[in-house]
């Protein structure tokens, strides 16, 4: 699950590229299926949202909360690609982008009537070295 935060007047016209920028870094890094997207995005006006000195109305918070399983050098390898690829597609400042990686252990995970720990039918890989 990933939630992304910004400004209405900047992401709403954007969403959808960024969308895809992400999901394709969560795709080429963690080897998520292409029907995996699972995102949400959280447009804030004007006065209810308020960013760190030294950013622009561009500031975006993107949040991933994952499984336990990645190893911190597949964490920080999805944490550049993400930078790249959004400033890349999007023409956001890399100072302008901030990501956070929330681990779960996977019996913390509920999903399709089962836990994390319980599903036996991923089409994906969550251990990753």
């Amino acid at each position: 699950m990933i939630v992304v935060y910004g400004l209405r007047s900047k992401l709403d016209p954007v969403k959808q590229v960024l969308s895809d920028a992400i999901h394709q870094c969560m795709m080429t890094v963690l080897g998520m299926p292409e029907g995996k997207r699972a995102q949400r995005f959280v447009l804030l006006n004007e006065g209810e949202y308020f960013y760190p000195e030294g950013r622009t109305a561009d500031y975006t918070v993107i949040e991933i909360n994952m499984m336990a399983g990645r190893s911190k050098e597949v964490q920080k390898q999805l944490i550049k690609t993400i930078f790249e690829q959004c400033s890349t597609a999007l023409g956001i400042d890399k100072n302008d982008i901030e990501i956070t990686i929330k681990v779960q252990e996977k019996h913390q995970w509920g999903f399709r009537g089962v836990t994390g720990d319980e599903a036996m039918d991923l089409k994906y890989k969550v251990d990753l070295q």
